[in-house]
Order: structure tokens, then C-alpha cells, then sequence
């Protein structure tokens, strides 16, 4: 694991921007292009499960190749891993701007999935390698604001990009934004000089790092909870374009609507930043395993009744935000911090079962009818109800 020495100074303004930038990145590049989905179908003349593998796609590859650069950067360096995964999202981007068919759209968005992945493990195991104890866990939350921007930012600007400048704009203008972090990131992050390893057993390093956490009941259950909290979330990105067309409303609509639970998450995560040396890391988990049910719930309620509507829809899941916020920070926590010499390898295993979850989810989604919310509510509450269960056996173990 890279470690610092006593003379590195603080962490400067810019150097805290660069890792949050590291770490959105994937998750813009993600969500920008969800309104376009809407008419995707159309446009190449193609089924509606096709077109939801554009997204499946990049999440998987966003979240499988995490199991790479994760202990890839405990044994090599950070900086190295970053730069090499962005120079391939950058690559991914342009090429997915420039595709004839949906064909070689989808396979465009899996490198681009496959270089995005880097900013996000290598991003959280920066945190782990600069803060401590409560500190880390606030500054996890303060990762989740940031994170939480992005998809209304993101959703909002590719709906219009989409309607004034066509859909390619939204992948121009990501192959921008890979090529500035790719720069921000070379001459920012610092050069961390990783643990000396026997570089011909560098392989037999990696599966012996995973079989430890895989083999940890601790570690398995954040990850359940993360990965179903994901799902959740995901099922929701996937599917809400779809029920949202479904009630008329069009690609530069779309993101005034599916802002609504990244802005809770971001109140979610601010109100954890400020509660958690006083409630600690399960209790807020437990509370937002409840609002998170609640939320799903109501949704369902609502989509059986005449209420149903885009507002009933997502008003309801103003509690899924803030319930996400309340529970990811501390589960972010407990990942990485049950073996800390092992934090790029953990952050490594929570990033791809979030995003193999959530790739699940967001195809999934795309199989069942969606004229109305009452589907899409089903199977969020289902995800939802998983990790509320996978919480509740970790509390248990732990208090054994």
C-alpha cells in the first residue's frame, strides 16, 4: 500500500479536487447519456434491451476491471494506474462519439466503462491512504456530495446537449473532461511509492490479497450492503427514462427529475458528516435502511393508485436519498477499513459488486413492462429489501 512519508506536506486545494474529479468522473461519464437512451431505439432502429446495454456495458466493465487497478495500485503506485485508466475512458469517449451503430456504441461505452473504473478505486484509496478514523468517514461523505452532483448535472446537460446539439455532443464533450483529468491527474496527485513487492509473484500477491477479504463474513456484508444499494439506484437510472416517457415527459426533462434523489443523497450525506462522531457508523446505516424502505414502499402505494405521476415517482424517493446517504459513507468505512493494508483491494471488491449489481439491475430493468412506476418500485424494494437483511446479519456478527 503506498504510504506517506512525515515530510509530505497537506493535501492542497487542488489535490482534493483532482481526487473528487477522479472519483465523479465515472458516474458523469455514466449518467450523461441517459436521456438519449429514451430515443436510442429509434434512432438505430433496435430493441429496447439492446439499448439498455449500452449502460449495462459500461457499468460492468466499470466495475470488473476495479478488481485490476485496485491491487494493481497497492503493488505498482496510484498515479500510474490513474493515468492509464484514463487515457483509456478518453479513448472509449471519442470512440463512442463517433459510432456509426448501436453495435459498436455499446462496445465504445465498455472501454469507456473499463478506463472510468481507475478514478473510482484508485480515488477511494486515496482517501484511505490520507485520513483516519472519524476524519475518513467524513470525508467519504463529503465523496458523496460531490458524487451525488453528478447525476442531475449530468442528466439535465445531456438532455439539452441532446435536443440542441444531438447525442454525440454529450460523448464530445466527456472526451474533454477525460483528457483535462487525465492532465490534472499527471501533474497534481502525488507520485505515492507503493510497498516493495516481488514483482514475478505480483499475480499470486493479488488472489492471495482477495481470497483474505473474500474469506472475511465482516467484509462480505459491507459489500452486500453496498451492492444493494446500488442496485437499487441503478434499477432506478436504467428504468426511469422509460417510466418517465411513459407520463410524456422528454430527454431535456428527464434530469429535473432524476435529480431528485442525488440532491437528497448530497443533504443525506452532508446531515452524516455532521451526526456521525455522535451516532456512529451503524446506527446512521440503520437509519438509512429505513428511510431507504419507506421511500420504496410509497412508490409502490402510489403507482396503484390514480396519484401516479412523475412527481409520485420521485417524491417518494427523496427518502431513498437521503437514506443512501445516511448508509454508504459508513459502509464505504467498514470496506476499506477492516484491513487497511489491503485498502486498494478492498475498494477494489466493493467497486465491482456495486457496479456488477447495478449492471444486473439496470438490464433487468429493461425486461419488464415499464408504462407506470409500479414495476421499476417492485424491484427496487426488492434490492432495497436485500440490503436492509444483509445489514441486519452484519450487526449480529459483529456484536456476537
Amino acid at each position: 500500500m503506498p504510504v506517506d512519508t512525515p515530510s509530505k506536506p497537506p493535501p492542497s486545494g487542488r489535490l482534493i479536487a483532482t481526487v473528487l474529479g477522479q472519483l465523479a468522473f465515472g458516474l458523469f461519464a455514466m449518467t450523461i447519456s441517459l436521456p438519449s437512451m429514451q430515443e436510442w431505439g429509434v434512432i438505430f432502429d433496435v430493441s429496447q434491451p439492446a439499448v439498455q446495454l449500452t449502460f449495462s456495458g459500461y457499468v460492468l466493465t466499470y466495475g470488473a476491471l476495479q478488481l485490476v487497478y485496485g491491487p494493481l495500485s497497492d503493488r505498482v503506485g496510484r498515479k500510474r494506474v490513474l493515468l492509464m485508466g484514463m487515457g483509456l475512458a478518453c479513448v472509449g469517449s471519442f470512440a463512442a462519439a463517433i459510432a456509426p451503430n448501436l453495435t459498436l456504441l455499446t462496445w465504445a461505452r465498455v472501454f469507456q466503462g473499463a478506463g472510468a473504473a481507475a478514478g473510482m478505486v484508485v480515488g477511494r484509496a486515496m482517501v484511505q491512504d490520507l485520513f483516519d478514523g472519524p476524519d475518513r468517514t467524513r470525508v467519504m461523505a463529503y465523496v458523496g456530495m460531490a458524487m451525488g452532483l453528478c447525476p442531475p448535472l449530468a442528466t439535465i446537460l445531456g438532455g439539452q446537449l441532446h435536443v440542441h446539439l444531438g447525442w454525440r455532443s454529450n460523448f464530445i464533450l466527456i472526451t474533454l473532461i477525460a483528457a483535462v483529468l487525465l492532465y490534472a491527474a499527471w501533474r497534481e496527485l502525488p507520485a505515492l511509492e507503493p510497498e516493495a513487492v516481488d514483482r514475478p509473484h505480483w499475480l499470486r500477491n493479488m488472489i492471495t490479497s482477495y481470497t483474505t477479504l473474500v474469506r472475511a463474513p465482516s467484509f462480505m456484508l459491507y459489500v452486500a450492503v453496498l451492492a444493494t444499494a446500488t442496485a437499487t439506484f441503478y434499477i432506478f437510472l436504467g428504468g426511469a427514462p422509460i417510466v418517465l416517457g411513459s407520463y410524456g415527459v422528454g430527454p431535456d426533462g428527464i434530469g429535473f427529475y432524476i435529480m431528485v434523489i442525488p440532491l437528497s443523497y448530497i443533504t443525506g450525506s452532508f446531515l452524516t458528516s455532521r451526526l456521525i462522531r455522535r451516532i456512529g457508523n451503524h446506527r446512521m446505516m440503520e437509519w438509512g435502511q429505513r428511510l431507504t424502505l419507506v421511500g420504496m414502499v410509497l412508490v409502490v402505494v402510489l403507482a396503484l393508485t390514480p396519484l401516479a405521476s412523475p412527481l409520485a415517482l420521485v417524491l417518494p424517493l427523496t427518502l431513498l436519498g437521503i437514506g443512501h446517504g445516511f448508509l454508504v459513507p459508513p459502509a464505504l468505512t467498514g470496506t476499506v477499513g477492516l484491513i487497511p493494508a489491503l485498502a486498494g483491494a478492498a475498494a477494489a471488491v466493493a467497486g465491482v459488486s456495486q457496479q456488477v449489481m447495478g449492471a444486473f439491475g439496470g438490464y433487468v430493468v429493461g425486461l419488464v413492462p415499464l408504462e407506470g412506476a409500479l414495476n421499476l418500485g417492485w424491484l427496487m424494494l426488492l434490492t432495497a429489501s436485500l440490503g436492509y437483511w444483509a445489514h441486519r446479519y452484519l450487526l449480529r456478527l459483529l456484536n456476537s
